[in-house]
């Protein structure tokens, strides 16, 4: 077990099933550090996780796709034996060189702004546990509700920088039958399969920024449905009430896929449809014709509204949902952390002064022979050698023209 303490007296260890109802207690003062559409929230999911301990226990020992659904680390004070922070990370890629912080949560005192930022307080150190124990990850990533002066604090401390904003929209079931009317006209509309892997990774490198697209470090694995996991979401979905439906619009020309999107449908209207969009930024015309053809696959269901959500670097798409008047719901910012060289930051704040100092003390030791002494001493080899050898050189340099002339 992974196990790290200060002199604070707080202990980050990771996350046991004795630890869920705690957790589930901090909840109520930390809810809004859940930024983002999320699909659950954090108490459904201690819901889930409390019913499948034993087996998500075991699946964390190995490599697989469930190995990190529940991973998280909790800060317990020794004294009392409290849990004073919570932490849940995930993988961001299949690789696992991006890691992503799924929510943080602290105890109510831990937020007040004068601790927020300290570098000994329980959220600066349930990040930095993880930044120095997971060592699969170079990059990390979150999304933080712009309005969250503290979190936002909390992540610049810990040296989180902005990488872009993210507005969270939904269009009203009124809306939704209006656009329903339309005919999207989209020929080329294809279903996602196995194969179109390398179709959707490539439309994904170009749908965003080269920073953002460093930061994901997505590949074509990324794009490809596991066998395993696909039948656990169709019985997932199975049990929630809810569909989905995906397709991308491809270009014959091109040969290339152009637009992308996904819709997960509530069957039976307990919360709202969701739907993820990508599209090429030199076809943003697809943007009315693939929200028709959402709008017309929601029709026949429980009335419900649709969520998607847009970036900034989107200006196009932002664009036209102001025109249909969408509302936006939520405003977030994603913001990134590298962490390529692995610093040990908790060893770098305890070095003193005097400890720094001590490699510039000089102690008695040997003297080594510089590179100027090794070249005097070859030198003065070469002069002794002429002045010996000089009388026989000169012989024979006059030798050879007599030699020469006898031939």
């Amino acid at each position: 077990m992974t196990l790290a303490t200060d002199h604070s007296g707080i202990l980050i260890r990771p996350v046991q099933y004795r630890d869920l109802e705690s957790i589930d207690s901090l909840t109520s003062n930390s809810l809004k550090a859940e930024a983002g559409n999320t699909e659950f929230s954090l108490t459904e999911q201690l819901q889930q996780v409390r019913s499948w301990y034993g087996l998500l226990k075991f699946l964390s020992y190995f490599p697989n796709p469930f190995q990190h659904l529940f991973s998280g680390y909790v800060a317990e004070r020794t004294e009392s034996g409290q849990i004073g922070g919570f932490v849940q990370v995930s993988p961001f890629n299949s690789s696992r060189s991006t890691w992503r912080v799924e929510r943080i949560l602290v105890e109510e005192l831990a937020i007040q702004p004068d601790l927020v930022t300290d570098p000994k307080g329980i959220g600066s150190q349930l990040l930095r546990f993880c930044f120095e124990r997971i060592w699969e990850a170079r990059t990390w990533l979150l999304e933080i509700n712009i309005n969250e002066n503290n979190l936002l604090a909390l992540y610049r401390q810990n040296g989180f920088q902005p990488l872009a904003q993210m507005t969270y929209w939904s269009l009203s079931p009124a809306l939704l039958a209006q656009l329903a009317e339309n005919d999207p006209d989209l020929p080329n509309l294809l279903p996602v399969s196995h194969a179109d892997a390398q179709l959707l990774y490539q439309l994904d490198c170009v749908s965003m920024p080269p920073l953002m697209r460093q930061v994901f470090d997505r590949h074509t694995k990324d794009f490809k449905s596991r066998f395993l996991m696909g039948l656990i979401n169709k019985i997932q979905h199975w049990w929630l009430k809810r569909g989905v439906v995906s397709g991308y619009v491809f270009e014959p020309q091109r040969k290339a896929a152009i637009a992308y999107f996904q819709l997960i449908l509530s069957k039976d209207g307990s919360r709202p449809h969701q739907a993820e969009l990508t599209v090429h930024p030199a076809y943003t015309w697809l943007y009315p014709k693939l929200l028709f053809q959402m709008a017309q696959l929601v029709q026949g269901l429980p009335i419900q509204s649709l969520e998607l959500v847009s970036a900034d670097y989107q200006h196009e798409r932002e664009e036209y949902l102001d025109q249909l008047e969408a509302e936006r719901i939520e405003h977030t910012l994603l913001m990134s952390r590298s962490v390529w060289h692995k610093l040990k930051e908790t060893k770098l704040e305890r070095l003193q002064l005097s400890e720094m100092l001590q490699g510039l003390q000089p102690t008695p030791r040997t003297p080594i022979p510089s590179r100027i002494s090794w070249l005097k001493l070859s030198e003065s080899v070469d002069v002794a050698t002429k002045s010996t050898n000089g009388d026989k050189g000169l012989e024979q340099s006059i030798d050879l023209p007599e030699k020469g002339h006898h031939t």
